[in-house]
C-alpha cells in the first residue's frame, strides 16, 4: 500500500535542544539535576496534566513558580533559560514543506495548550502541515493508540499509508502497534533517509 502522509513529532524531531548549557545553568541554581529539572517541566503532575489539556500551559508555570518559590521576573527567566538552547531546525522542515502536496502531512505532539499558536506565531511553520494534532487539545497523549487514530482520520489515510517519525522508542512503538509505518529519529539525515526508503516502499 503505497504512502500517503507523513507524520511528524516536534520537541526532539523538529525543535531540538542543541546547547543544554543555559538549562544546565538553570538546574543548577534551582538545585536539581537537569534530569530532574526537565521531568518536572514535560512530566510529573503538573506536566502531564498540561499536556492532556487539563490545566493552561499558565497554570502548569504558575504550579513551577510556586513550587520554586519564585516571583514573576523569576518564572520569566526561568522559562527563558530552560527553553535557550533550542533550536529548530529549518532544513528538515523546508524538507516536509518540499514534501506537502505530494503528501499528507501532520504535526503530532504532545504538548501544553499554547502549541498551536507557537506552530503558527512564533515558529512560522504551520504552512509545513495539513494538521496539527496536539495531546492538550485531545486530552490523550501518545503512546495513547487514540491519538494516532486521530491523526489517520484527520489526515484521511489508512495506517499502512502513514509514516511517523519521533525520537522517543515508546512513541515510535506505539505508532507501530497500530499498523503505522515508524522512524525512530536519531539524526536529521538518518531520519530522512528511513522516511526516503519507506516513500519508496520499504518496510519499517
Amino acid at each position: 500500500m503505497a504512502i500517503k502522509a507523513v507524520i511528524w513529532d516536534l520537541g526532539g524531531v523538529l525543535l531540538r535542544t542543541e546547547d543544554f548549557s543555559s538549562r544546565q545553568a538553570l538546574a543548577d541554581r534551582m538545585g536539581k539535576s537537569r534530569e530532574d529539572l526537565e521531568n518536572l517541566v514535560f512530566s510529573g503532575d503538573s506536566g502531564d496534566r498540561a499536556q492532556l489539556g487539563e490545566i493552561s500551559v499558565a497554570e502548569h508555570w504558575e504550579n513551577i513558580r510556586q513550587m520554586f518559590g519564585l516571583d514573576q521576573a523569576g518564572i520569566d527567566e526561568f522559562q527563558r533559560q530552560f527553553w535557550d538552547g533550542d533550536r529548530l531546525d529549518a532544513e528538515l522542515v523546508d524538507t516536509i514543506r518540499s514534501l506537502r502536496g505530494r503528501y499528507k502531512t501532520g504535526l503530532l505532539s504532545n504538548a501544553f495548550s499554547d502549541l498551536r499558536q507557537v506552530v503558527t506565531e512564533l515558529l512560522k511553520i504551520s504552512d509545513a502541515f495539513d494538521d496539527m494534532i496536539i495531546s492538550s487539545e485531545l486530552h490523550l497523549m501518545k503512546p495513547d493508540p487514540r491519538i494516532y487514530q486521530v491523526a489517520l482520520q484527520r489526515l484521511g489515510v489508512a495506517a499502512q499509508e502513514a509514516i511517523f517519525v519521533d525520537d522517543l522508542p515508546w512513541n515510535v512503538e506505539g505508532a507501530r502497534s497500530q499498523g503505522l509505518h515508524a522512524v525512530h529519529f536519531r539524526t536529521r539525515s538518518q531520519a530522512l533517509a528511513e522516511v526516503e526508503r519507506l516513500l519508496k516502499g520499504g518496510e519499517s
